[in-house]
């Protein structure tokens, strides 16, 4: 009872802080049809500065560390990142008036990362004294594109299955219609030339091996996406370079007052895609709530194998857990885009934009938080 009085303290204390604070002051200034409006040019370069600035501290940090403590918390944001995609594959994509492709593309979008999510988390971290290792940030490619390729290869596989489904139905009803034209006048083969049955046509279908997909065109795709790019740009120079003097003196000051400004944008663009979000079925809603918080219970509990492992920290548990309850809001989409080009990007991104955003800053990363908290109290 303790445990969960304690827990239940820090988690409404959590929402109080600056950075959710400004998450829903975004969304209220939204609702009440507000012409303020931060510049898409604003919104980028902040974005870049935080990634950089995470990136830079994660560098830094590896520099001076042991490789081999990365080794299995890296295993396990691979492994979240692909497991979040099937979750998705094999729930949503079951339900009523759901598409599949459009289901695997939710699904991609939410077992890849937000960066913005993940600044929020790191400033959270640091405000609450929680002590996590700074290459914890290096965990995002890891669960980043494994989870969005695994999402293109799926839907390419769905595609390419259906694709053949249909050409095996058209050469079907091609065969009988002729079978019929033939029997009408008179003429009857001893022996037929296409299969007795559908069942029997698209059997053999079947057995055809699928269109082949290429994985290494995907990855490149996430790799030179704005937020990727810029996050590995700055562990490249935070391992390569000695960057320690410009990053104390311009990118640490600055780091939370841009942080604020992110999440007033990500505030109201939340606000803004519930309109996209009502034009699909209000199955992406339910899974766009419920999917942050079972990914992160999902990455907390991997994460604290870890900890008990190798003594990974309880701050990066909570790293590992908010990154997987994210879902991409900067490289996701325009991979998405070009990788599964038949699925509805309303779907995607209003589920993501609309819901899991704000469920993963206001809901999922005080939970976590208060989680380790109690944890370390014990």
């Amino acid at each position: 009872m303790d445990f969960l009085s304690s827990f239940l303290m820090r988690f409404l204390a959590q929402l109080q802080s600056p950075t959710l604070g400004f998450l829903i002051g975004g969304m209220v200034i939204a609702a009440v049809n507000s012409r303020l409006a931060i510049p898409d040019a604003i919104y980028k370069f902040v974005v870049f500065m935080l990634l950089i600035k995470v990136g830079l501290s994660g560098g830094i940090a590896i520099r001076g560390s042991n490789i081999t403590e990365m080794l299995l918390p890296a295993l396990f944001a691979v492994v979240t990142g692909i497991v979040i995609v099937f979750i998705g594959r094999y729930t949503l994509a079951k339900l009523p008036n759901v598409k599949v492709v459009d289901a695997i593309a939710t699904a991609g979008l939410f077992g890849a990362v937000s960066g913005s999510t993940m600044a929020a988390a790191l400033t959270l971290l640091e405000e609450q004294g929680i002590e996590y290792e700074a290459w914890a940030a290096a965990l995002y490619p890891f669960m980043d594109i494994p989870a969005l390729v695994t999402a293109i290869v799926l839907a390419s596989v769905y595609v390419s299955k259906q694709k053949q489904r249909l050409k095996a139905e058209e050469s079907l009803s091609k065969q009988e219609s002729l079978s019929r034209q033939v029997v009408a006048a008179g003429d009857y083969p001893s022996k037929p030339e296409y299969p007795s049955t559908k069942q029997e046509y698209f059997g053999q279908q079947q057995n055809q091996a699928p269109q082949r997909v290429e994985i290494w065109p995907i990855i490149q795709e996430s790799l030179q996406g704005s937020a990727l790019s810029a996050l590995l740009l700055g562990l490249a120079l935070g391992l390569l370079t000695r960057p320690e003097s410009v990053f104390e003196s311009f990118y640490e000051p600055l780091f939370r007052g841009l942080l604020s400004i992110l999440m007033l944008v990500m505030g109201m663009e939340a606000t803004a895609r519930l309109n996209e979000l009502r034009k699909v079925a209000q199955w992406y809603a339910v899974y766009a709530f419920l999917a942050p918080l079972l990914h992160g219970f999902i990455a907390f509990g991997l994460g604290m194998i870890a900890h008990y492992a190798t003594g990974f920290s309880l701050g990066g548990v909570v790293i590992l857990a908010v990154i997987a309850a994210s879902s991409s809001d900067i490289s996701g989409p325009p991979t998405l885009r070009a990788g599964i080009p038949s699925a509805n990007p309303s779907a995607y991104i209003g589920a993501s934009t609309a819901v899991g955003t704000p469920v993963a800053i206001a809901l999922a990363i005080p939970l976590f938080i208060g989680l380790a908290q109690a944890l370390m109290g014990n």
